[in-house]
């Protein structure tokens, strides 16, 4: 595989036609080598103005019929059909602005054609009226789409998270104003381009590229009916208070420091080996990640000799190399932000445990760190890279004290061989999801729905996520006397 980095410049999607952005004086650069992939861009604000305005335009409840179903599902048929056609450009582009190894890179663009036409299969299942037992009155629930969506992606997800949540707006009704983020703009632009290729209706979907300027411009816009945001907890409290002005429909996942509680029968390697594939999976740059470790006395010490023998046989490489196990982190902004968790982390009494050699490119890599005996009621943030915490505990009842005292909302994990033990623990750990043995991505079960508890943000996600975040309930029916009031 060529290290050879090139990333087309970002171009604007707006009204139906590819605009050039505003180019900035600073670049972007890729995290191997820092050396510049791109300028960086802005779109201006009458741009953005002209993104919404088209928004609104394209926006009618329309009809949803099982013709008009079937018709806009072939068109994500389409899009997915593209997307297959170019998942080696996609998964280059991730690892090249994402820093994630490109053998990870590969599996997540191949897994884009079927969450596209698993949206387009609940357009042909899910029927947008139904009607309702109303004693033989005519009653009927409509699926109605709130209105223009705004989705704002990071960049730990560049292609995917994008993909999914237009998809699911698209089957919806709702036209979308992308904005994905600014460190990591060309993936974005590649799956919307497969988007544009498979004819979608006119204003169903553009794309702005920018900072936090042209999010707030986005989100804060009264046309804005949903926003569909997934990021860090400051840019995701703004929004929420800005929707707050005229109530916008809000999905926000903000993540936080994932709780791991190791029960007192664990199996060590199972153990292990779960906590080092979650805090390497994508670099650690995933919000569902392990961060905090919560282990019996007894267990710390062998815990954190298997993890730091494994850490050390791992290998940390350029983004394209076919044998790369870590790449570097995404950007440089969130590598010193991960050299103040870890210093923060050892202020607090850790001892630092980063045994991986690390390649000589001048990159921003960063060997997947142990962070041990640090007061854990004190070691709150979220970490977000291939770093965790381990705390010593009296037990599982301390151990859920301490994780619920400032819980993540979000996912949790649980080690044990017990499994209705380790089941049980779980189900009271104030998470959204919690997974026993294993620290996989994908979903436990094919009807999983998490909630965003807490700190974690607002919405949560799940199955026949088009119907379930981005429409609304409409009743319609016939009135009747016999009504008891």
């Amino acid at each position: 595989m060529s290290n050879v980095a090139t990333v087309a410049q970002p171009v604007n999607y707006i009204a139906d036609h590819w605009s050039e952005c505003r180019t900035l004086d600073s670049w972007n650069v890729d995290p191997n080598t820092r050396e510049p992939l791109h300028r960086s861009v802005t779109t201006d604000a009458d741009e953005v103005e002209r993104a919404l305005r088209h928004a609104e335009a394209s926006y009618d409840v329309g009809r949803w019929d099982d013709e008009a179903r079937h018709e806009r599902a072939a068109v994500l048929d389409r899009v997915a059909d593209n997307l297959e056609a170019r998942i080696e450009d996609i998964a280059r582009t991730d690892a090249l602005t994402s820093g994630t190894p490109i053998g990870a890179t590969r599996k997540v663009a191949a897994f884009l054609p079927y969450r596209i036409r698993s949206a387009a299969q609940d357009l042909r299942d899910i029927p947008r009226v139904t009607a309702l037992e109303a004693g033989g009155r005519d009653v009927r629930l409509h699926k109605v789409p709130w209105g223009p969506a705004a989705i704002l992606t990071p960049w730990n997800g560049p292609s995917f998270i994008p993909a999914a949540k237009v998809v699911s707006a698209i089957a919806a009704g709702c036209p979308v104003v992308l904005k994905p983020s600014e460190h990591a703009p060309a993936s974005a632009q590649v799956v919307v381009d497969c988007f544009v290729q498979a004819g979608l209706p006119s204003g169903a979907l553009q794309l702005v590229h920018g900072a936090g300027e042209v999010g707030a411009q986005v989100t804060g816009d009264p046309r804005i009916k949903i926003v569909s945001f997934t990021g860090g907890p400051g840019a995701g409290r703004a929004i929420a208070r800005a929707a707050v002005e005229d109530f916008k429909v809000l999905q926000l996942e903000l993540g936080g420091n994932n709780p791991v509680i190791v029960l007192d029968d664990a199996d060590l390697d199972v153990t292990a080996d779960g906590i080092l594939d979650g805090m390497t999976k994508l670099n650690g740059q995933w919000c569902e990640g392990p961060g905090k470790v919560l282990a019996p006395h007894h267990l710390v010490g062998p815990l954190r000799e298997a993890l730091t023998e494994r850490i050390a046989t791992l290998v940390v490489g350029h983004s394209l190399d076919d044998d790369a196990q870590v790449g570097p982190i995404s950007n440089g902004a969130h590598f010193h932000t991960l050299q103040s968790r870890i210093e923060g982390l050892r202020d607090l009494g850790a001892e630092i445990d980063q045994p991986a050699a690390l390649p000589d490119l001048g990159g921003w890599f960063l060997s997947p760190t142990l962070a041990s005996g640090a007061d854990p009621s004190a070691a709150t943030a979220e970490l977000f890279g291939p770093l965790v915490s381990l705390h010593a505990v009296d037990s599982a009842e301390q151990a859920l004290r301490i994780a619920n005292a400032h819980p993540s909302g979000l996912d949790a994990y649980v080690f044990g061989t017990d499994t209705d033990r380790a089941i049980e623990v779980g189900s009271r750990i104030v998470a959204g999801e919690v997974r026993v043995n294993g620290a996989k991505v994908a979903d436990l079960g094919d009807d999983s729905a998490q909630s965003f508890w807490g700190p974690a943000g607002v919405g949560g996600h799940g199955p026949a996520e088009s119907v379930r975040v981005f429409c609304g309930d409409r009743v319609v029916g016939v009135d009747s006397p016999d009504l008891p009031m």
